[in-house]
C-alpha cells in the first residue's frame, strides 16, 4: 500500500513538473509570437459579445472598445519636438494638442492617445504623438500611469509601437479595413483635449484619402554631395528612399486635437484604423478626420516586432495619377490608372519588363486609379515578394511580375524630394499638392513646399515649409520637375515665386545664387 502511495505522489509530482514547463514553454512562445497570434488567443478566450440588435446601436462596441483605449502623456525637452519648424498646413500639431511648433526653453508637455492590442502590453499609436519624446507615459483607464518603451517607429506611415510593462490588460481586436464601405457607420475613440476616454459615432466618407501631410513632414531634400553622387551613379541615397504612404479612411466621426493615435473601430467593436490627423482651418473639429488603416499598420507592426524596424519593398517606378488634367498635358486619352514616368534602373519593375510611358491599371487584379491605392497595396509587402501589375501598352492589356526590391533604388522619392540642381540650390523639396489641398485653397495647380534647408535661398528669403507654390517666375509649376525648369540655372537672377496659404496669396522674390 506504501509502494502504490509513493508512486502516486511520484506520478503527482512528474505531471505537475511537466505542467509547469509545459505552461513555461507556452508563455514563451507567447512572448515571441506576432501580435495577430496574440490576439487569436486572448479572443479565443475573451470572445467578443456584440449584439446584432441594430446596427445604429453602439453601446456594446463602445463598451468593449474603451478599456484598451489608453492616455499618452509625453514630455519633450526644448530641443525635441517643439524645436522642429512650423508649417502653415501642418495638422498634425493642432491634432496632437501641442498649439504649435514653436522654440521653448523650458520642457513641455503633450498627450494623445494609444490601442493596446495584447494582454501583455503592446500599444500602437501614431509616430507625431511620441517623436522625440525624452519620456512617455501611459494612463490605463483603470488609472495606472505606467512608463512606455518605443518598440519601432515609422514617420512614412506615422505608425509607432510601445510596450509596457503589464499582463491581463484588454485588447481591441484588430478587424480587416479592407472590408470597410463607404457610408458605414464607426466610432472614434480617444482622448480629445485632454478630457477622458470619449467615444464619437459617424460614417467612413472616403476610402484611400492622399492628403500630403506626411510628405510635408517627412521629406528632407538632397545635399549638393548627394546630388552629384545621384547623377554619377544614379543610385539613390538611402534615407531619400523611403517615401510616405497615405491612404487613410475618412470619418466624420467627431475627432479632435488628443484624438490622435486612438482607435476607429466598426460596429462590432473590431479596429479599423488608427485616428492620425484632421482637415481643419482652426485645428479643432470640422468634420473629417483621417485614419491609417489597421491591414497596412498590421505589416508596419509585425516589422516592428521582428526588426525593430520597417522592411520595405520597392517596384521601381515614379508615376503619376491620371485625371483629365495630366492626360491633357500627357496628350493621351485615359483618365483612370497610373502614368509611369521612369523606371528605375535595376529596380523590380526594370527587370519585369515594365517600361516608361505604361498606366498601371490593377494591381494583383485590383483596379487602382490613384497613388494611395498603389503605395497601400505595396506597403503591406516585404522585399521579395511579387505582385502582379497589369498595364496598359499601345492600346492592351499586358500582365508583369514585379519582385520587389528592397534596395535603395526608388527613385519617386528622389523625384518628390527634388534632384535638381537648381532645386538643391534653392535648398528645398518639393512634392505635387494633392486634389484636396488644391480644392482647399481654390487653386488648379502646384507643388508643395516639403522641406526648406538652413542657410539656403528658401531659408534665407521666408519661404516656408508647407506653401503651396502654384507658379515659379510666371509658369505654373504641378511637380519638381516643373520647379526645376522654371528656375534660373545661373547665378544672380532674379525669382519670382507665388504661393498660398491660409493668409491668401503671397508673392517672394529672391536673387539666384
Amino acid at each position: 500500500m506504501k509502494k502504490i502511495m509513493s508512486y502516486a505522489v511520484l506520478a503527482a509530482f512528474i505531471g505537475g513538473a511537466a505542467a509547469i514547463g509545459g505552461y513555461k514553454l507556452l508563455e514563451h512562445k507567447a512572448e515571441n509570437a506576432s501580435l495577430e497570434e496574440k490576439q487569436k488567443v486572448y479572443f479565443a478566450n475573451n470572445p467578443l459579445k456584440i449584439s446584432s440588435a441594430g446596427a445604429e446601436d453602439f453601446v456594446q462596441a463602445a463598451a468593449a472598445v474603451s478599456p484598451a483605449v489608453v492616455h499618452i502623456k509625453t514630455t519633450y525637452s526644448a530641443s525635441g519636438r517643439s524645436a522642429r519648424s512650423s508649417s502653415p498646413f501642418d495638422m498634425f500639431d493642432d491634432f496632437f494638442g501641442g498649439g504649435g511648433r514653436r522654440m521653448q526653453r523650458a520642457p513641455r508637455a503633450a498627450s494623445g492617445s494609444g490601442v493596446i492590442l495584447s494582454e501583455d502590453g503592446y500599444i500602437v499609436t501614431n509616430n507625431h504623438v511620441v517623436d522625440n519624446a525624452e519620456k512617455i507615459d501611459v494612463i490605463l483607464t483603470d488609472k495606472r500611469r505606467m512608463t512606455a518603451k518605443v518598440v519601432g517607429k515609422d514617420p512614412n506611415t506615422d505608425l509607432a509601437l510601445l510596450k509596457i510593462e503589464a499582463r491581463g490588460l484588454p485588447v481591441v481586436k484588430m478587424g480587416n479595413s479592407d472590408n470597410v464601405q463607404v457610408g458605414e457607420w464607426v466610432l472614434a475613440v480617444g482622448y480629445p483635449l485632454d478630457l477622458q476616454t470619449t467615444v464619437t459615432a459617424g460614417i467612413v466618407s472616403a476610402k484611400a484619402r492622399q492628403i500630403g501631410i506626411l510628405a510635408q513632414d517627412q521629406q528632407q531634400p538632397l545635399t549638393e554631395e548627394e546630388y552629384e553622387e545621384y547623377m554619377r551613379s544614379g543610385k539613390v541615397p538611402e534615407r531619400a528612399a523611403n517615401q510616405s504612404i497615405e491612404s487613410f479612411i475618412q470619418t466624420d466621426a467627431a475627432i479632435n486635437p488628443g484624438n490622435s493615435g486612438g482607435a476607429l473601430v466598426n460596429a462590432n467593436g473590431e479596429l479599423i484604423g488608427i485616428n492620425s490627423a484632421i482637415a481643419s482651418q482652426s485645428g479643432r473639429n470640422e468634420g473629417y478626420g483621417f485614419a491609417i488603416p489597421v491591414n497596412l499598420a498590421k505589416k508596419i507592426l509585425d516589422d516592428f516586432m521582428r526588426f525593430g524596424t520597417v522592411k520595405r519593398g520597392y517596384v521601381g517606378v515614379s508615376f503619376r495619377a491620371l485625371d483629365a488634367e495630366a492626360a491633357e498635358q500627357l496628350n493621351i486619352k485615359d483618365l483612370n490608372g497610373l502614368y509611369v514616368n521612369e523606371v528605375v534602373p535595376n529596380g523590380g519593375a526594370a527587370a519585369a519588363g515594365i517600361q516608361k510611358g505604361d498606366i498601371i491599371k490593377k494591381v494583383d487584379g485590383k483596379v487602382v486609379s490613384d497613388a494611395p491605392d498603389l503605395q497601400e497595396k505595396i506597403g503591406r509587402m516585404n522585399p521579395g515578394d511579387r505582385v502582379k501589375l497589369t498595364v496598359l501598352r499601345n492600346g492592351q492589356m499586358k500582365d508583369f511580375n514585379v519582385t520587389l526590391k528592397g534596395e535603395s533604388v526608388n527613385k519617386l522619392a528622389a523625384n518628390a524630394n527634388s534632384g535638381s540642381k537648381a532645386a538643391v540650390s534653392a535648398g528645398a523639396s518639393f512634392a505635387p499638392a494633392s486634389a484636396e489641398q488644391k480644392a482647399r485653397y481654390n487653386v488648379k495647380n502646384g507643388v508643395v513646399v516639403t522641406n526648406v534647408q538652413p542657410g539656403k535661398a528658401f531659408d534665407m528669403y521666408g519661404i516656408p515649409q508647407g506653401l503651396l507654390i502654384t507658379s515659379v517666375n510666371g509658369i505654373a509649376v504641378n511637380s519638381a520637375a516643373d520647379v526645376e525648369k522654371a528656375l534660373p540655372q545661373t547665378k544672380n537672377n532674379m525669382v519670382n515665386i507665388t504661393g498660398v496659404s491660409p493668409n491668401g496669396t503671397i508673392s517672394y522674390n529672391y536673387q539666384a545664387r
